[in-house]
């Protein structure tokens, strides 16, 4: 593994810069066949990978997949209404921030994953702009290999998303399934302590001066806190199919992930991989749901807030249409901004799979998603 043996300046954990892989030889006849990413055997507790590359969000990545997911926030659509909130421009929707820091940690941490299992405390911080640079890094928290399964383990990382100004957009645990590469290899089985990342939720102040009523045509009438109680269960009535576009909305984002775009690789071994086919990206249907709620439950919205867990519960092919629901459990009060609310929510995605002239629903994902959203008294 490429490894600087240098103290992380930040942390004081062991830092690696990068991916593996790198040139084996000089020998000029020399084939060389790189290897990229990590496998289980690679990880070790306390480990910080600074990503390579980072990513500045252009208009085209944020107008491909504003639109693609279905997103109805005006902060996402329309430049006057985002400014006239206090907004220096258009706002990134949350998955697509979630979506450019995973993407980065990829080469290092999952492009050898065979699964995505959990997403923990996602914490989002300052909004995201057309022009904004991001980069990530990422600190092992743990690493175990399967006695069952000796060719896989978990690896439990801490990622940090941070725009070029140093702050923090978004913090996040996840938990991968990684392959091994040599069978005979130990797993340095471990844990280390997560890093204090300080983040805060970054918003424009209430100004009674702004006429925000003239703007209120342009959200749905029925999204304000007000409307939503305890117990409300919204099924969403737009579905997405998600069709072989998926392999070029990864590729936009960076993601090397080779499950998601290479499928030589799996019909070499189908049995190995899930359903013998390409996997869609996970961060594609996150989003999608997301997006197909925006309507119903986040038109009205400043922000999403955190996400306190997450999980894929079944994988998502091309073909496959994604389909949401939201349950609501909690209304509250947000600290310092009476004009504004938490909505404690459950995100639920499906998709119906034929069984003969039956079609079976297939939960694939849930989420646990704090949004906050304005007031209909202060706001029209």
């Amino acid at each position: 593994m490429s490894c600087s043996g240098r103290e992380h300046p930040q942390s004081g954990h062991h830092a690696v810069d990068g991916a593996r892989g790198g040139r084996l030889s000089t020998l000029p006849v020399a084939t060389i066949r790189g290897k990229h990413g990590n496998f289980i055997e690679h990880f070790r507790p306390g480990q910080v990978f600074r990503h390579r590359r980072g990513k500045t969000l252009t208009e085209g990545l944020f107008a491909v997949f504003t639109d693609f997911s279905f997103t109805t926030n005006p902060l996402s659509k329309n430049a006057r209404f985002a400014r006239a909130y206090g907004f220096k421009g258009l706002v990134a929707p949350p998955g697509l921030v979630m979506n450019i820091v995973f993407s980065q940690s990829v080469e290092d941490v999952s492009e050898n994953g065979r699964a995505n299992l959990e997403y923990i405390d996602m914490r989002f911080g300052v909004p995201v702009h057309v022009g904004d640079t991001i980069e990530a890094e990422s600190l092992v928290l743990g690493v175990r290999g399967s006695s069952k399964e000796t060719d896989r383990g978990v690896v439990h990382v801490q990622t940090t998303g941070r725009n070029q100004d140093g702050e923090v957009v978004l913090t996040y645990q996840r938990k991968v399934q990684c392959w091994k590469d040599d069978p005979a290899a130990p797993v340095a089985t471990g844990e280390a302590q997560p890093q204090d990342i300080p983040v805060s939720l970054s918003l424009p102040a209430y100004d009674a001066k702004r006429n925000y009523a003239s703007l209120a045509h342009l959200t749905s009438a029925d999204t304000y806190l007000e409307d939503f109680h305890p117990g409300d269960v919204i099924e969403h009535s737009r579905g997405r199919v998600v069709t072989t576009e998926h392999i070029a909305l990864t590729g936009m984002l960076d993601n090397t992930a080779q499950v998601h775009c290479n499928q030589w690789m799996v019909d070499q071994n189908p049995e190995r991989f899930l359903g013998g086919q390409l996997v869609v990206y996970g961060g594609i249907p996150f989003y999608l749901c997301l997006g197909l709620s925006s309507a119903d439950v986040g038109d009205n919205a400043l922000a999403d807030l955190r996400y306190r867990t997450g999980r894929h519960t079944a994988p998502v092919f091309a073909g496959d249409t994604v389909f949401a629901k939201t349950e609501v459990k909690e209304v509250r009060d947000m600290p310092g901004r009476p004009d504004l609310g938490v909505l404690d929510t459950i995100l639920r995605g499906h998709k119906f799979v034929r069984k003969g002239d039956a079609a079976e629903k297939v939960d694939i994902f849930y989420l646990e998603r704090e949004l906050v959203v304005k007031r209909r008294s202060h706001y029209t």
